[in-house]
C-alpha cells in the first residue's frame, strides 16, 4: 500500500507533444446554481448513453471535532438505511434492478455519493438522491448494527492490518496541528461512543443544498440537467452553510521520528515533508512545481528514485514518492521504500539515499530535457485519468469540494507546462527541509524481542 506511484509505460503518449495533448482537452462543461445554493456542474460526453451522477458534500474527517472522529463515515453508511419515503436498502435494490452502479466514499475534505446509470433512468437516481438529502430518518434499529459493521471495517483496515496501523500512527506525527492527523474511519473509542443523536446533529449541520455540489457527466446536455436538478433538488430549503477554514500545519515543526515494531515481514521506511497544497500555497506555481518534482523522482521507469536507488546503487527493492496538491489544507510530500536486504541495506542507508536525491535537486535543477520528459509523462497520466466519465466527474467534484474551481481541470496541462527547472529546484530547497520532516522506521516485531 505504500508504493507511492504506479510506474506505467506510456510509449505511445510519450511520442505526442504537449501541444497535441492540450488540444484534446475537452471544453464541454457548464455550471449553474439553484436558488437554494446547490451548485451543479455538467460535463457533456456522448460516447455512451449513460450518465454518472455524483453528489459531493463539503464535509469530511477534517471537519470533525475531537470526540466525534469517524462520524462523517458512519453517516455515509446510514445514508443507505432509509428516508421518509424510502425503506432501508430499498434505493440500492431498485438501482441494482435497473442495472445501475452505486457507491459512496468519505475522505478528509468531502463525502460523496454516486450512481452510474442509463441516460433514460437518471431521473430515478436523482429523485432518490434528493430524497435523502433532507429526508433521512436514521432509525435506531438500523444504526446499532451498522455501527458494528463500521467497527469491523476499522479492525480489518487498521487494527488488524499492520500496514494500515503503521500509516495511521505515522500521520499522527506528520500532522502536528492539522486535523488531517485524524483517521477518516475514526478512532475506535470515538466510534463506540457515537449515538443517533450525534449523527442527526451532524446531518442537520452539513447535509444541505448550499453545502453540496452535484456533478453530472455523460450523455446529458445543460438544458436537461437544469430541468432535472430544479425538479428534484429545487424544492429543498437552502439550510445553513457551515464556515470552513483550510487545515494548516506548522511551517517548521521540527524533525520527528517514530519507530514501530509490528507484525510485518519486511522493514519499511516512511518519510513525509509538510508542504502546501494548491489551496494553501503562497504562490500557485509552487504546487505545480511540487507535482513535477514528484515526477522527476518517481514518474516512470527512468525516474531518479528507480534508476538511482533500485537499479543503480541497488539499495532499495522498492521506493517511491507521492504528492497530492488537491487538498483543502496543507499536505505531505511523501517517500516510502523497502531496503534491499539481499545486500544487507538497512533503513538508515535507504533514508540517506533518498536524502541524497533530494539534495541533488536542491543543488542543481533538472535539465530541460529531463523535465520535458517528466512533464509529458505526467500530462499523459492526466489524459488517461479523464478517459471515463466517472473519473471526469470525480476530478470535478474533488476540485469543487476543496474550494478550487472545476476550470482547473481543463487548465492543468497549461499550468504544468509553464513550470521551469529552476522552479522545481526552488520548491525542493524551500519545502524538503529537515525541520519539516517526519520519518518512521517500521520493523518486524521479532526484532524488538531480539534487542
Amino acid at each position: 500500500m505504500w508504493r507511492a506511484s504506479l510506474k506505467i509505460c506510456l510509449p505511445l503518449l510519450l511520442l505526442l507533444s504537449s501541444s497535441a495533448l492540450r488540444a484534446e482537452t475537452p471544453n464541454n462543461t457548464h455550471e449553474f446554481t439553484l436558488d437554494n445554493g446547490l451548485k451543479v456542474v455538467v460535463r457533456e460526453d456522448q460516447r455512451a448513453p449513460v450518465v454518472v451522477s455524483q453528489l459531493w458534500y463539503r464535509v469530511g474527517s477534517s471537519d470533525e471535532p475531537p470526540g466525534l472522529t469517524g462520524i462523517s463515515h458512519v453517516l455515509e453508511h446510514m445514508m443507505f438505511k432509509g428516508s421518509e419515503r424510502v425503506a432501508p436498502g430499498q434505493s440500492s435494490r431498485l438501482l441494482v434492478a435497473l442495472g445501475a452502479q452505486e457507491n459512496a466514499f468519505t475522505a478528509r475534505d468531502y463525502t460523496g455519493y454516486y450512481q452510474l446509470i442509463s441516460r433514460d433512468l437518471l431521473p430515478i437516481a436523482l429523485e432518490l438522491e434528493a430524497e435523502r438529502m433532507r429526508g433521512l430518518t436514521l432509525p435506531e434499529e438500523e444504526f446499532l448494527p451498522e455501527l458494528e459493521v463500521v467497527k469491523e471495517e476499522r479492525r480489518l483496515r487498521v487494527d488488524d492490518n499492520p500496514n494500515g496501523l503503521a500509516f495511521e500512527r505515522f500521520l499522527t506525527q506528520a500532522y502536528m496541528a492539522s486535523p488531517y492527523s485524524q483517521p477518516i474511519i475514526g478512532w475506535m473509542h470515538d466510534i463506540e461512543r457515537l449515538t443517533v443523536e450525534d449523527l442527526r446533529t451532524w446531518y442537520d449541520l452539513h447535509y444541505h443544498p448550499g453545502n453540496a455540489i452535484l456533478v453530472l457527466a455523460g450523455d446529458i446536455d445543460l438544458a436537461r440537467a437544469e430541468e432535472l436538478a430544479k425538479r428534484y433538488f429545487g424544492p429543498i430549503p437552502a439550510g445553513p452553510v457551515p464556515p470552513r477554514r483550510p487545515p494548516l500545519e506548522l511551517p517548521a515543526g521540527g524533525e520527528r521520528s517514530i519507530t514501530q515494531y509490528l507484525n510485518v515481514q519486511l522493514p519499511t521506511l516512511l518519510m513525509a515533508y509538510n508542504v502546501p497544497g494548491l489551496v494553501t500555497a503562497d504562490e500557485e506555481w509552487e504546487a505545480y512545481a511540487l507535482r513535477l518534482l514528484r515526477g522527476v523522482l518517481d514518474a516512470g521507469h527512468s525516474a531518479r528514485l528507480a534508476s538511482e536507488l533500485e537499479r543503480g546503487s541497488r539499495i532499495a527493492t522498492s521506493v517511491g514518492a507521492n504528492y497530492d496538491a488537491f487538498s483543502r489544507g496543507d499536505t505531505l510530500f511523501m517517500f516510502s521504500g523497502i531496503p534491499n536486504q539481499s545486500r544487507d541495506v538497512d533503513l538508515d542507508q535507504l533514508e540517506a539515499g533518498i536524502r541524497e536525491q533530494i539534495e541533488r535537486l536542491q543543488d542543481e535543477p533538472p535539465s530541460a530535457a529531463e523535465l520535458d520528459r517528466v512533464r509529458t509523462q505526467v500530462i499523459a497520466q492526466l489524459v488517461y485519468a479523464q478517459d471515463s466519465i466517472s473519473d471526469q466527474a470525480r476530478l470535478i467534484g474533488q476540485l469543487e469540494s476543496v474550494g478550487l474551481p472545476w476550470t482547473l481541470l481543463d487548465e492543468d496541462i497549461e499550468r504544468l507546462q509553464a513550470i521551469t527547472p529552476e522552479q522545481v529546484s526552488e520548491v525542493a530547497r524551500r519545502y524538503l527541509q529537515p525541520e519539516r520532516l517526519t520519518r518512521s522506521h517500521i520493523l518486524p516485531a521479532h526484532l524488538k524481542e531480539a534487542r
